[in-house]
């Protein structure tokens, strides 16, 4: 076992990104059983939804699942107070500041993991307590960070910085990519857009297609004035480029945004007014499979990568 398996009790070093609006506790479960770590994506969770799925995550597996926070939650306090009832055992956050909460969650016996998006706020997490970060490439989908910075540069420079472990992220869908990122130093990977095409993600039909029809390119950084995210090229992405183009304040921006816009589009499938949140790996991936399926491919081909590195094949 690795350092990434042994701190989670897990059989591969393969995490399951907890993403709004596909990552409830049916695909949770489904990557748990199969060996890797599935989180739950309270961020388009009400109190109540969250500890609904958790609920139900305990009854679909007795294996380690973990609730990835946006720190920046509207209820946070309410969120952690689920986590901590529910007796949670991993937890990953992001988007905010991990001194906040960490404390209280390792207090609670909770292993903590935040997401960031440089080397610096690797340190400032490692300060903070945490088991371990999640380095996040800017190809990877949804929210991201301003420094643009790319997983095969982003690792690197994490690993370099802090002693805890480092888990990749970012256009990570495949054995040859979890090989790529150990070369680059990281004990494992966190896969969120690959486990979108499956039967078990919350997310619509309309939405899994797309992200199986997307080519190199169709993605994009948007919103920059607010907080960077990746999406798939739409009409709601086009008029967004026009209002930035056209020298758009943030305040305007927010306005054109308005309310549930990532629910219109991954949740309730709108593919042209909606915001459809992927990464730059969608160009790669071809087909809709079930999460233990997508687990066992990429586990089997990073040993089969891993083999031909060292000559063995």
């Amino acid at each position: 076992m690795n350092r990434i398996s042994s701190l989670f009790g897990i059989q591969y070093p393969i995490v399951q990104a907890g993403m709004i609006w596909a990552s409830g506790w049916r695909l949770a479960s489904a990557v748990s059983n199969a060996g890797g770590l599935g989180l739950i994506g309270a961020g388009s969770m009400y109190p109540d939804v969250l500890k609904h799925h958790i609920q139900r995550c305990k009854e679909a597996t007795n294996k380690p699942f973990g609730v990835n926070v946006p720190l920046l939650y509207p209820d946070i306090e309410q969120l952690i107070n689920i986590i901590l009832e529910e007796k949670v055992q991993v937890v990953f956050t992001s988007a905010g500041n991990p001194k906040t909460w960490t404390p209280v969650l390792k207090a609670a016996g909770v292993k903590v993991v935040h997401v960031v998006s440089s080397s610096a706020f690797a340190l400032k997490s490692e300060a903070a307590g945490v088991d371990a970060v999640v380095a996040e490439g800017f190809e990877a989908g949804g929210h991201n960070g301003r420094e643009e910075t790319t997983t095969m540069v982003l690792i690197p420079a994490v690993c370099e910085k802090v002693q805890i472990p480092v888990i990749a992220a970012g256009g990570i869908g495949s054995g040859r990519a979890m090989a790529a990122a150990f070369a680059l130093g990281a004990s494992g990977v966190q896969v969120g857009s690959r486990f979108v095409a499956t039967p078990e993600a919350s997310s619509h039909i309309n939405f899994k297609e797309a992200v199986v029809n997307a080519k190199e390119g169709d993605t994009m950084l948007s919103l920059k004035k607010l907080t960077p995210v990746r999406l798939i090229k739409n009409h709601f992405y086009e008029t967004v480029k026009t209002a930035e183009d056209g020298g758009a304040d943030p305040d305007a921006l927010k306005v054109l945004l308005g309310r549930a816009r990532a629910k219109t589009g991954m949740f309730e499938g709108n593919l042209e007014e909606g915001e459809l949140e992927i990464g730059q790996v969608s160009a790669l991936i071809h087909d809709i499979k079930p999460a233990a399926a997508i687990v066992e491919d990429i586990w089997n081909e990073f040993q089969v990568v891993r083999r031909q590195l060292a000559g063995d094949i």
